[in-house]
């Protein structure tokens, strides 16, 4: 592992990177918004978890494919969009719903998870992210091998991410807490969740890189 005042440098920025407002934090308040603190969680959950698919292919070093096959960083990055996309329309068509039923609620929360995983794995900026971060503490002549120095930062950056996720989901609950004892607020979020979702979408999609 590289020295101590490199290691000190590398939590620096990575909670810089994970605290620093952007798509994930905008994602998971949208999550928030959209299906109460529960689902924020297991929003955030689910990006943790997603986040490790990049971490042990920075690992592997199958990021790098990424980077050399422009097409595949393409067709992911659309495939990403269009997902989020998607998940904003369903978010906004659920807000025109009537919301009585907890069980309903329930079942969204857990389905939550799973597409922030999806949403996290189909993201090919995480994985160049990864590429192009961690390398640069990866000390080749260390005591552990390479890739178990990759695991091992690309493990803490992903925790540093995710404790910004579930700040941001507390955040959010606290804020929009009064709000949402109101049958006609409940409906407002998941409209804004929604095309907060779309928004994103459209941003991966328009982007260059």
């Amino acid at each position: 592992m590289a020295g101590p005042e490199i290691l000190l440098s590398f939590m620096v920025a990575a909670i810089i990177f994970g605290y620093m407002p952007g798509p994930a934090l905008v994602y998971t308040a949208a999550q928030t918004m959209a299906y109460g603190r529960q689902g924020g969680f297991k929003a955030a959950i689910g990006l943790h978890v997603g986040g490790y698919v990049h971490v042990f292919a920075a690992a592997l070093g199958l990021a790098v494919i990424l980077e050399l096959v422009p097409t595949l960083f393409m067709v992911i990055k659309f495939c990403g969009a269009a997902y989020l996309v998607w998940l904003g329309i369903a978010m906004i068509r659920a807000g025109a719903a009537k919301l009585e039923m907890p069980e309903i609620r329930q079942r969204s929360a857990r389905r939550a998870f799973f597409n922030s995983m999806a949403v996290e794995i189909l993201n090919p900026k995480t994985a160049l992210f990864f590429l192009a971060f961690l390398p640069q503490f990866v000390d080749p002549a260390g005591a552990l091998p390479a890739w178990a120095q990759f695991l091992i930062l690309g493990t803490v950056v992903n925790l540093t991410f995710s404790s910004a996720d579930i700040v941001a989901v507390m955040t959010t609950d606290q804020i929009l807490k009064r709000m949402r004892r109101n049958s006609r607020a409940q409906k407002w979020m998941k409209w804004a969740g929604g095309s907060i979702l779309v928004g994103l979408g459209v941003h991966l999609a328009a982007s260059r890189t």
